[in-house]
């Protein structure tokens, strides 16, 4: 869909092309099953988050197939061909600008459009006055477009700090944070290898094909930044360089870090007051989170239940610490990627060479594998019982922080049963108790490739009401399925949901 064309209001849908293009890079551009409901359970997911997101209109499967290497190991497979309805304002890009790139020094390729300032003058225009209206208005009487252009960049920089935001406060990890997948409105696009944090690891990779760990959730706002600084090149000329870079400089950091500590504080139910520790409050209870291997989006749901009043205190402790991964989900976390003998040969390589090491670009790669190697021989050394009393000593010293935290919060008030409740509605409104886990996903996905869709209504259902409890998200119909099953989506995800791999 050219961006020019049809008319300027309402949103867009956008399918995928239905076979080979002039733009398909030699695929054949068909979409398959497993992809098409992970896209429309994940964009459905989002929006009932409350995240900015491209809609899921419809899913539609049929009995074509199409070759799909999924893991890229030379074992492809046929797979049903589907089509999903995306909806959204626009599905312009960031990447959409840089057609009109000059040649790159290292590679010598160009934009398809280099040169035609015409169509990037263009371009700018219609996204300006047809999705940022307010600004084409506060600047109609000017001279040049430099100041609408700069206020455009700045709106752009904010709703893309404030979504990534968003994102690391739900564990919400894209996978492929391209210029292409970074849209111009500031929604969360294009969902392919993307997941949500189960044991909180900073350095989760979500994208089985990310080898160099490009896209890890803690390197999400930065890439997002990076990106904007690409955005800011392909504007070039129509907005000067120095002044995107100032605008980047000045807002980005700004209001990441404004939006999600104050995400952060909605979590911990902090409020009434703003204090400057909140954020050393939040980075500690992260730093607890990734010690003890805890469950990302259960942990917050049991903090909604902390009891202020500090009665029924060691059952709190138990239920907190029951988050945390087991033992042999530690050992299965971090065992060893690479084979001994091949270990030990970069190892000498490093030492005879090191000039060959650097260059061949595995020094990265090396070093986490010699973390893992130490944390799997600290893990053979421990108990459960060892575990779990490491696991509780963790948490009682960041519990007795967030006590005192909250004594201060509380300091003043008059009524407390009234406050006790307003936090805990404010908590219980910020903290999804269900997100759209790999294994869900996974098992939907397979129920459909069989032909039963139940499960994908079921859990699309489940999604649109991610802050309720899995009863009143489901309705009466859950009531004939097993115990097991009703509870399933709320708990900690089993050992094998570990093996599941993304690409």
């Amino acid at each position: 869909e050219w961006p020019l064309s049809g008319p300027r209001s309402g949103p867009r849908s956008r399918l995928p092309e239905p076979g080979p293009t002039p733009f398909s890079r030699q695929a054949d551009g068909r979409k398959v099953l497993r992809s098409s409901i992970r896209e429309f359970l994940c964009s459905e997911a989002m929006f009932h988050l409350g995240i900015p997101t491209t809609r899921a209109g419809a899913c539609v499967t049929s009995e074509s197939t199409v070759m799909r290497d999924v893991f890229y190991d030379g074992n492809p497979k046929y797979e049903k061909c589907t089509v999903v309805l995306r909806i959204a304002p626009t599905f312009i890009r960031f990447g959409s600008f840089e057609i009109f790139k000059p040649p790159d020094e290292h590679t010598g390729r160009a934009g398809p459009s280099v040169g035609r300032d015409d169509i990037r003058v263009q371009l700018l225009d219609y996204v300006i006055s047809s999705f940022y209206p307010e600004i084409q208005a506060a600047h109609t009487c000017d001279t040049d477009n430099i100041q609408r252009n700069a206020a455009f960049f700045r709106e752009v920089t904010q709703r893309t700090a404030r979504m990534v935001a968003e994102w690391q406060c739900v564990g919400f990890c894209h996978g492929v944070l391209n210029t292409d997948n970074m849209s111009i409105v500031g929604l969360t696009i294009d969902y392919g290898p993307f997941g949500f944090l189960d044991r909180y690891d900073p350095d989760h990779i979500c994208n089985a094909s990310d080898n160099a760990g490009r896209y890890t959730y803690s390197k999400q706002p930065q890439v997002c930044k990076w990106n904007l600084q690409k955005l800011a090149e392909a504007l070039e000329p129509e907005l000067p360089l120095a002044l995107a870079e100032a605008i980047l400089k000045e807002e980005f950091d700004t209001e990441f870090q404004r939006h999600y500590l104050q995400k952060m504080r909605k979590k911990l139910g902090l409020i009434r007051v703003e204090k400057e520790e909140d954020g050393t409050l939040v980075a500690k209870l992260l730093e607890t989170m990734h010690l003890t291997g805890a469950d990302f989006t259960n942990t917050f749901c049991v903090l909604s239940s902390f009891p202020a009043d500090l009665s029924d205190s060691a059952e709190f402790l138990s239920r907190l610490t029951s988050q945390c991964a087991s033992l042999e989900e530690l050992r299965l976390a971090f065992r060893p990627q690479m084979d001994p003998r091949q270990l030990s040969m970069m190892l000498m390589l490093a030492q005879s060479n090191p000039q060959l090491f650097a260059l061949i670009g595995t020094q990265a790669n090396v070093t986490k594998e010699l973390e893992r190697v130490e944390h799997q021989s600290r893990l053979e050394q421990l108990s459960p019982s060892d575990l779990q009393r490491k696991n509780r000593d963790h948490w009682e010293a960041w519990l007795q922080e967030y006590r005192d935290r909250l004594d201060k919060e509380k300091e003043g008030v008059g009524d407390t049963a009234a406050w006790q409740a307003e936090r805990v509605r404010v908590m219980r409104a910020n903290n999804p108790k269900y997100v759209l886990r790999n294994y869900i996903a996974q098992k939907a996905i397979e129920a459909a490739e069989n032909g039963d869709f139940s499960e994908v209504r079921r859990v699309l259902k489940l999604l649109e009401s991610p802050y309720h409890s899995e009863e009143e998200a489901t309705g009466p119909e859950a009531v004939a399925r097993s115990t097991e099953e009703q509870s399933s989506y709320s708990n900690r995800p089993p050992l094998w949901a570990a093996e599941l791999c993304v690409t």
